[in-house]
């Protein structure tokens, strides 16, 4: 498989598919495809479409495969942002935020991902259930807005307001820290608590969570 990511700030990634290869994605996550693309909804075991439920993906899967001849099949994303193409492979996994996942090739698994601590799925502001993939192949993760990453030695933290972590490699720890101060807690606008992440390993940082999009929008409505 080959592929490109067009399209700027509205990105979509197009997939060229030899005869055979094939490409999972979410339910109704095709944009366009050539008609030799056949599609195959799939469950892959009660178990696994449970936990992409709880991860905050459908239960089913679409696989599309090149038939005949060479195929394409492209996927956009849902939110002004970026997509990025991750090699999963069996000693590197991802932990994703909800619905970052777009599509992969096929050998990669989207499991559910539960946090250790309940606080820090609480009010961590990631959610206490995020996304694992695993397995053996490439993926492609929506995140919203810009991207800002870092590599974490063992032992350094960064602490992120509410919803700005998009991913980690899965050897990092993440847990929640409440802000110091009375003051700062009820006059700085920053809410109760940051989510702290401690390496090693890599972090990708969003710039525009959809949540915080939400927020502005919602204080701007007239209130009845």
């Amino acid at each position: 498989m080959q592929y490109q990511i067009l399209g700027g700030e509205l990105p979509a990634v197009v997939c060229t598919m030899e005869p055979g290869e094939s490409v999972i994605t979410e339910r109704g996550g095709m944009s366009w495809m050539t008609p030799n693309m056949r599609m195959q909804t799939q469950a892959g075991g009660v178990g696994k479409a449970l936990g992409r439920m709880f991860a905050g993906e459908a239960m089913f899967q679409n696989k599309y495969t090149a038939e005949g001849s060479q195929g394409l099949i492209a996927f956009a994303s849902s939110f002004p942002g970026e997509i990025r193409a991750i090699s999963i492979t069996p000693d590197h996994s991802i932990i994703a935020q909800k619905r970052a996942f777009l599509a992969a090739t096929e050998g990669v698994e989207l499991s559910i991902h539960f946090r250790k601590k309940l606080g820090a799925g609480l009010f961590g502001g990631e959610g206490f259930i995020m996304q694992r993939l695993s397995g053996n192949g490439t993926a492609f993760v929506e995140i919203d807005g810009s991207v800002v990453e870092y590599q974490l030695a063992a032992g350094q933290s960064m602490l992120l307001d509410t919803g700005y972590l998009a991913m980690m490699e899965d050897t990092v720890s993440m847990d929640i820290e409440m802000v110091k101060g009375a003051k700062n807690i009820f006059l700085g606008g920053e809410g109760l608590f940051n989510t702290k992440v401690t390496g090693p390993g890599r972090i990708w940082i969003q710039t525009m969570p959809i949540s915080a999009v939400a927020g502005i929008i919602a204080s701007t409505l007239p209130r009845t």
